[in-house]
């Protein structure tokens, strides 16, 4: 692949001589500082209570032996994205809240995580961002990819990039650097030369409300290239945004993959090819359309690969 951006987060040490901590023979503290969606967050230890607000880092964390460091989660795991491994281990960590709005975004209370007493974060909600959070001492970290930052172009690169920043950030640096060659090499596998056809990858709203699509600062800009699909919303530079009826027509994709964030499948396709005038969308038209749960595209994880066999799989020729 292709190393086309500086690395998503880069870390630098600091070490604390056990002088300077408390006098001789006293252990030494080792402290580090990251750099995550622009903003400098330090730690004065490795984490050992962690408390995910979404499920993006868990593919990470597992392959890293760090999945037993999270004390508490919240959001929405499928049991589809894992292995049994996985799910044996999920199903032992208390669930905070699972409650999700229309656009799938977290309903949680700040108090109900500090409850936990983490000594780190990994995600945010829409009530519940870095400042607040940091404003009660506890760290913060967000996939580099839903750090909103529009014009940034995601690519396969940054998935092997983050298994090494999680690598650092829970002290599993030799694992991750095997982790991260495992993944570059499945990729290059996977990988799909240009078929001529186009695609759009969409979040319909079930019942009704806003569709949003997906631009080239979202994972699905790289998966549908990888797949040897063209994005028909290439020139958008946000990573996600509102399209109308009218603009899907208009740009007519071969292929359509509907991200959702649980439930019936069935449901989220109906979503989209019941909707007025979705008739003459040629993938509706062919039947080229696949569902696809949330995390298998956005951010880029390893489950992103994993999205990435499923669109090869049903549409390579």
């Amino acid at each position: 692949m292709r190393r086309l951006l500086p690395l998503i987060a880069t870390v630098a040490l600091a070490s604390t001589c056990a002088t300077a901590c408390g006098g001789a023979g006293a252990p030494a503290v080792t402290g580090f500082t990251v750099t995550n969606c622009g903003a400098q967050v330090s730690f004065d230890r490795t984490p050992e209570r962690i408390v995910l607000l979404h499920s993006a880092s868990v593919p990470f964390l597992q392959r890293l032996g760090a999945l037993d460091r999270v004390v508490a989660r919240a959001g929405q795991y499928p049991q589809e994205y894992y292995d049994e491994a996985t799910r044996t281990a999920l199903a032992g960590i208390p669930v905070l809240s699972d409650r999700l709005d229309s656009s799938g975004h977290l309903q949680i209370s700040r108090e109900v995580v500090l409850a936990q007493r983490p000594d780190l974060v990994l995600g945010t909600a829409d009530n519940l961002d870095r400042a607040t959070l940091a404003a009660s001492g506890v760290p913060v970290l967000e996939e580099p990819a839903l750090c909103g930052a529009a014009g940034s172009e995601v690519r396969f690169d940054d998935v092997a990039e983050q298994m090494e920043f999680y690598g650092r950030v829970v002290d599993r640096e030799a694992e991750a650097a095997v982790a991260a060659r495992e993944l570059t090499e499945r990729f290059e596998r996977l990988r799909r030369e240009p078929s001529g056809r186009t695609a759009a990858v969409l979040y319909p709203t079930v019942g009704g409300g806003v569709t949003y699509a997906y631009g080239t600062a979202s994972t699905a800009h790289p998966q549908l290239e990888a797949a040897g699909l063209a994005n028909v919303f290439a020139d958008v530079p946000d990573r996600v945004f509102e399209v109308t009826r009218e603009e899907l027509l208009a740009r007519n994709p071969d292929v359509l993959v509907l991200l959702h964030s649980g439930g019936d499948p069935a449901a989220v396709v109906d979503a989209v090819t019941s909707a007025p005038g979705a008739g003459a969308l040629t993938a509706v038209q062919e039947g080229d359309v696949l569902p696809l749960l949330f995390n298998f595209t956005e951010p880029p994880t390893p489950l992103a690969l994993d999205g990435l066999q499923r669109i090869v799989d049903r549409f390579a020729q």
